[in-house]
């Protein structure tokens, strides 16, 4: 089962950035699969800042044509959504806004950032 983590690890590697093995082997530690390792692989990424995440995601799921292209878009739309919403947290904890008031910035943060895009 190692040597067949590695081969992949050594795979993956060559075809994605170095955040993307990182991630891989997280998630390879963590015996995670199927929904659970493409969420933890999302997240891992988006956080490492990686480049051709959601390219060397289709390629693990084996996608091709339309159904790659489609993947890749969402996938990179998410998480486009995913550091507005990290940027608009960090707006309202800088305003030391809490319960209510900050769900309501941080809502309007995100849609007028995502209506700017």
């Amino acid at each position: 089962m190692k040597t067949i983590i590695a081969l992949l690890l050594a795979a993956f590697a060559a075809t994605s950035s170095y955040a993307a093995t990182d991630c891989a082997a997280a998630a390879a530690e963590k015996k995670l699969a199927g929904a659970a390792k493409d969420s933890f692989m999302k997240k891992c990424m988006a956080d490492q800042g990686g480049g051709g995440t959601c390219e060397a995601a289709a390629a693990e799921k084996k996608l091709a044509g339309a159904a790659k292209n489609s993947f890749v878009k969402k996938c990179e739309a998410d998480a486009k959504g995913n550091q507005a919403g990290a940027t608009c947290e960090a707006a309202a904890a800088e305003k030391k806004l809490a319960g209510a008031a900050k769900n309501s910035f941080v809502k309007k943060c995100v849609a007028d950032a995502s209506a700017a895009k």
